[in-house]
């Protein structure tokens, strides 16, 4: 597995579906966007729009020509999503993009995004490229229920907010599979692991773990995550509950005794292991910004 190799999912009742690793922030493993070729193709997310020519390949890869693709459906308009979609509308003359209407917004003007962006991700903006904005007669939103018909498959929307409030789940009903965007963690193939996401400024505990049981009654075969790759369902969301609840304690209880919110943060990114795919610049900043989540959701309580 390396930046740039596309994937045939294989993975439980799953066909019809490719993913790339898009090599986001310049390690394997984080980013993956997805294709399901069928009488209508569809992406799924688009990355953060740097080194999107790995996403032409995937098209190349499945023989869907640019100018075939139907749609572009986009899980939320966090830039590692969403910051893609304006530049692959581009290439894609035909395809419409989907959004929770939530996001559209700032999908057709995203300079408060880009902004935001920087200020979340911090030293991360380098691995960005500034979204181009998508046209609006390109763009339809979604609401909690709509689905997206492709033929075979389709796409149907689940309303998913704890992570940010314009998330959807998408699921695949042909596939026994649902597109997990960041409701469901963060998974690495090569440790079999899930990890805690807690992103400045929206994340919101509770409803987060309200959307981790709506994917549970859901009952999929295979979670696709967004960051990375298919995975069987077994007790991956049980697990990521779990992970939830005790992570925003420990969080809790170490900004207690800390001198500083920073000191909260220097604690869990020196203590705190990750995994050895991911780089040392990576993984220290993924901890930062999850801390930085969690310690403004407290705020807010």
């Amino acid at each position: 597995m390396a930046i740039g190799d596309v994937f045939e999912v294989t993975t439980g009742s799953c066909s019809d579906l490719y993913y790339v690793d898009t090599g986001m922030y310049d390690v394997e493993e984080y980013g993956s966007v997805y294709l399901l070729d069928d009488e209508r193709p569809a992406l799924v997310d688009t990355g953060i729009g740097t080194n999107y020519e790995r996403i032409l390949d995937l098209l190349d890869h499945a023989g869907v020509a640019p100018e075939d693709l139907a749609v572009i459906a986009v899980t939320h308009v966090h830039l590692d999503h969403a910051g893609g979609a304006g530049l692959l509308a581009e290439v894609c003359p035909n395809a419409e993009v989907y959004v929770h209407e939530r996001g559209a917004p700032h999908l057709l003007d995203p300079t408060r995004l880009w902004e935001g962006t920087k200020a979340a991700v911090g030293e991360q903006i380098d691995f960005y490229t500034e979204p181009e904005p998508v046209s609006e007669d390109r763009l339809t939103t979604l609401t909690d229920g709509d689905e997206i018909d492709l033929g075979t498959h389709s796409l149907l929307a689940h309303h998913a907010p704890g992570h940010a409030p314009h998330q959807m789940a998408f699921e695949d009903p042909a596939n026994d599979a649902v597109f997990t965007a960041d409701a469901a963690g963060i998974y690495t193939p090569s440790t079999d692991e899930v990890h805690v996401t807690s992103p400045p400024p929206q994340f919101d505990l509770e409803q987060a773990l309200t959307d981790v049981e709506m994917l549970a009654d859901l009952d999929p075969e295979t979670l696709l995550y967004a960051h990375f790759g298919p995975a069987p369902t077994a007790d991956r969301l049980e697990t990521y509950a779990e992970r939830l609840d005790s992570w925003v304690a420990d969080v809790a209880a170490v900004r207690e005794d800390a001198e500083s919110d920073e000191a909260v943060i220097e604690h869990f990114q020196t203590t705190l292991e990750t995994p050895a795919v991911w780089s040392d610049v990576k993984a220290r900043a993924e901890i930062g910004m999850n801390v930085r989540g969690v310690l403004r959701y407290l705020d807010a309580e």
